[in-house]
């Protein structure tokens, strides 16, 4: 072997070991600034503890403040006179258990709740409001929803179960009795505006262009809801959403009684204790102004029925 043969491998050695040394120097420094950013963070979440929720007014005094304060105040941020306020804090404590903590009362926990709901609130802008980490506003609104829910279930319910009477609005109108004596209310869907993520949004975008929820209602005939089902995407059809409330019975649907029924729409299935119009016939009420005068027993009935169904619209 030749001298610049020999001095050719010691020169590719060295300039093997020289990228080895950089090689662990970048790993090195890797490793340094993994760590220094480590021992960062731990110092300012344990160590340091600067309290980030530093304001000298608290949730708990803005709320109390609120309800001792003029009556539109209240109004504004849950919606709700002081008076309906206080009681219904009461219902939810002594009904459905709503319970102060250690760290937070029952009466903030729902003024969380309705400033929520009122104000349309992201959980930001909570966190100042009301001083508390976004995982404390997330975990009070969840529970007040929870005893809310409960609430609704007991309170959204027809006044008689049986249907045991005529109601009055039907027996003192001679459009509708005798021939309506057995209807108990009326159902219909409608779309509310959802608040999702993005990545969920695309089922409940519809015709308006937004996400809205598809919400089924049942009501009587003194304009009050005997049932709800919301929730559903905007995509679901009315059938499918009707269906499935009537036969899951943990929905506990009020089912009419025999020879009782409800009012529907041409778009819910015609079957027993489920009243339809006659379809291919004229039927909304303002079809019925601007044309021609009601004829035949078919456009009788329809007339009668749309305008008695108008209840819940």
């Amino acid at each position: 072997m030749s001298i610049v043969e020999d001095y050719s491998g010691d020169e590719n050695d060295d300039e093997r070991e020289k990228k080895e040394i950089l090689q662990r120097m970048e790993c090195f420094n890797r490793l340094f600034v993994a760590a220094s950013s480590s021992i960062h963070l731990y110092y300012e979440k344990y160590i340091s503890r600067q309290p980030y929720m530093d304001s000298k007014q608290s949730g708990e005094t803005w709320i109390r403040e609120i309800l001792d304060g003029h009556e539109s105040r209240c109004m504004i941020n849950f919606r709700m006179s002081k008076t309906v306020f206080t009681s219904l804090l009461r219902v939810l404590e002594t009904r459905y258990n709503l319970q102060t903590s250690r760290n937070i009362s029952s009466t903030e926990m729902l003024g969380i709740f309705l400033y929520i709901l009122g104000t349309g609130a992201k959980v930001f802008q909570c966190r100042e409001r009301f001083q508390r980490s976004g995982s404390t506003i997330s975990r009070h609104f969840a529970t007040v929803l929870e005893k809310v829910s409960r609430m609704a279930t007991d309170l959204i319910a027809p006044e008689d179960p049986f249907f045991s009477s005529i109601p009055e609005q039907i027996r003192n109108d001679s459009r509708y009795m005798p021939h309506f004596k057995d209807c108990i209310g009326a159902i219909d869907g409608t779309h509310i505006a959802a608040i999702l993520p993005p990545n969920e949004q695309i089922p409940y975008i519809g015709r308006k262009g937004i996400p809205t929820q598809n919400v089924m209602a049942v009501c009587d005939f003194n304009m009050c809801f005997t049932f709800v089902m919301a929730g559903w995407e905007e995509s679901a059809h009315d059938t499918r959403i009707f269906l499935d409330a009537i036969r899951d019975p943990k929905y506990k649907f009020p089912h009419p009684p025999n020879g009782k029924y409800y009012l529907v729409d041409s778009g819910y299935p015609q079957m027993k204790g489920y009243l339809g119009p006659y379809r291919g016939q004229r039927y909304h009420l303002p079809d019925f102004r601007r044309g021609r005068p009601v004829s035949g027993k078919e456009e009788i009935f329809n007339h009668s029925h749309s305008s008695l169904r108008s209840v819940i619209e």
